[in-house]
């Protein structure tokens, strides 16, 4: 079982619950302790109900649990939520002078802070939440030392007195928990490693960048924005040209227009703004333009509850634009993987000139993870294809869409020298002449489509396919896709340490779909689970469409919030005890 210690901070938005969790996960970085965060929060600035979860300790930590060990309410309402998730020998930390915690389980230590004794309150409305960072740090027994150097640098644009204050506020808390409140039993084991903290944005944004992107363009939608954010931060030093567009159809066309003068391009938005970016990504696809454009998403429909997580866009991605041409969707695994999955992306589909998704989720997009920076390179290899960037030698005339075996053809920067070609969004024959309704040639529209969707067969040679892991032969496999890959993974864990023979299979590549390997693992499995974040199950309908493999059983969450491995557990069980008793088909459990 994995050793990990729980933290819940919560509170009203704009009450501050965002910079604790920040010291919190700087401090355990640094200490060696590997860590995953989660901010649940609504779609308003002040008001409303705000619950960060950390999960830190000295193995990998793939998911948050459900689980509290620590709880620190900034409000009531916090308190009355949440302190039913602390766990025996678990502490709450609360403001005694405004919070009633109400009745704890047995074992749980209510700790209450004297705030208005240890400081003033009148003058630092936040007081409390820098008293109980020092008073949670002095019961876990970490050093003061480390808290006092994470201030300075999360103050250090202040003015001195702030962080003097902060400072001496900390040092209050800290000292009236070693004098008054027992530390928790288990103290955490510190390493000497030291971890990256990212969130999933930061690490495509990151990644991209190491891929040699140079133009990035958005509108802000959450849950992307944060990718505009890094871009608009470090746009200079890592020579990349950034605008926000007035909308999501300027977006994609402006994308494009930029991959055409040569450059890596990518875009990035939500379900909403990728509606508006359909018929572009059909534009690149047929003028053969490269471009990568990232979708978070976020539950839907329409502007549905736009700060929650779920994975209900990949039919969405499978049917978007209109007609049939070759692209490249990924679903990144981890907040680690956002960043590997950038280069990758980026070097297939300059390779095969065709757009290409990455298809992530507010799980990753917004949560944060402690990365092993050398898992990070920032000198990754680079291929850009059949991309001619200067005259050479004399040639034939140049043929922008010349017929190939492979269906790539050579791409030349617009104006080099002796090289001349039309790029439009009709169809067109080998040197980009249109292909008008009344003078349609048939032969050669089916040559060029036929050209343009061999790219896929490329494409599948160069995507790895999925990989089983776990023991080969197992009583139940686990299937998913994307985000679910942590959570799964420590299901397993779990259901293994209950006796339970299982093993898991992460879909990364989803289109092409590698269902020759698919079938070749599934039709040796026992019992197969799919698991994902959605009400229709729009991976296992499209595993279906592409392979008829039809799961035994399914595990759907769809309100708004995250897997718990827990719930995983629970679920694969009764369905093996045969107890679940559901209206839906095909025996589907919804968490």
């Amino acid at each position: 079982m994995r050793q990990s210690f729980s933290i819940g901070i919560g509170g009203a938005a704009g009450q501050g619950v965002a910079t604790p969790g920040d010291i919190f996960a700087k401090i355990f970085s640094r200490r060696g302790l590997h860590l995953n965060a989660y901010n649940a929060y609504q779609s308003i600035i002040r008001g409303g109900h705000t619950f960060l979860t950390i999960r830190t300790g000295p193995d990998n930590i793939p998911t948050t649990n459900g689980h509290l060990d620590l709880l620190i309410p900034l409000n009531q309402d916090t308190a009355d939520r949440h302190l039913r998730l602390l766990t025996t020998g678990g502490a709450c930390l609360f403001n005694a002078d405004l919070i009633k915690p109400g009745q704890s389980a047995d074992g749980v230590q209510l700790c209450p802070l004297p705030v208005s004794k240890l400081a003033d309150i009148s003058r630092n409305k936040v007081a409390q939440n820098t008293l109980a960072i020092g008073a949670a740090l002095s019961m876990m027994g970490i050093g003061f030392n480390s808290l006092e150097s994470v201030l300075e640098e999360q103050f250090r644009k202040k003015e001195r007195a702030v962080i003097d204050e902060n400072i001496a506020l900390a040092r209050a808390g800290y000292d009236y928990a070693t004098q008054n409140l027992k530390p928790f039993d288990h103290a955490l084991s510190l390493t000497d490693a030291r971890y990256a903290v990212l969130s999933g944005n930061e690490a495509m944004a990151m990644g991209a960048a190491a891929a040699g992107l140079k133009f990035y363009c958005a509108y802000p939608m959450s849950p992307a924005t944060g990718v505009l954010h890094w871009m608009a931060s470090h746009a200079r030093k890592a020579d990349i040209m950034v605008r926000q567009v007035e909308d999501e159809i300027g977006v994609i066309n402006m994308a494009i227009g930029a991959a055409h003068a040569g450059v890596r391009a990518m875009c990035a938005t939500s379900g909403g703004g990728f509606a508006l970016m359909s018929e572009g990504l059909g534009l690149s696809a047929q003028a053969e333009i490269p471009v990568v454009v990232i979708d978070c998403q976020r539950a839907g429909p329409s502007t549905g509850v736009p700060t929650k997580t779920e994975q209900g866009d990949l039919w969405q991605m499978l049917g978007a634009a209109f007609g049939d041409y070759p692209r490249v969707i990924a679903a990144p695994l981890d907040i680690a993987d956002c960043f590997t999955l950038m280069p990758e992306i980026f070097n297939i589909t300059d390779r095969f000139q065709c757009p290409g998704i990455v298809l992530c989720d507010l799980l990753l997009a917004e949560g944060r993870l402690s990365v092993d920076p050398a898992v990070l390179d920032f000198n990754p290899a680079i291929d850009r294809g059949e991309i001619i960037t200067s005259n050479g030698e004399p040639h034939d005339k140049y043929l922008r869409y010349k017929i190939t075996d492979s269906g790539v053809s050579p791409r030349v920067i617009p104006g080099i020298p002796g090289y001349t070609h039309v790029v439009s969004s009709d169809e067109h024959d080998e040197d980009g002449i249109l292909i008008s309704d009344a003078y349609t040639n048939h032969a050669k529209r089916r040559a060029m489509m036929e050209k343009r969707m061999r790219k896929m067969d490329g494409i599948a040679a160069s995507i790895p396919p999925p990989q089983l892991r776990g023991p080969a032969t197992a009583d139940v496999t686990l299937i998913g896709w994307g985000s679910t890959f942590g959570v799964i993974d420590e299901a397993c864990e779990l259901l293994r340490e209950q006796g339970i023979s299982v093993n898991h299979l992460p879909i990364r590549w989803l289109v092409p779909l590698h269902a020759d390997a698919i079938l070749d693992i599934l039709n040796n499995a026992l019992h197969t689970i799919i698991i994902e974040n959605n009400f229709s199950g729009q991976f296992a309908r499209y595993l279906r469409s592409e392979t008829s493999f039809v799961a035994t059983g399914h595990i759907r969450k769809y309100d708004g919030e995250p897997f718990f491995p827990q719930h995983i557990v629970d679920a694969v069980k009764e369905q093996l005890a045969g107890t679940t008793t559901l209206s839906i088909p095909e025996h589907e459990v919804m968490v």
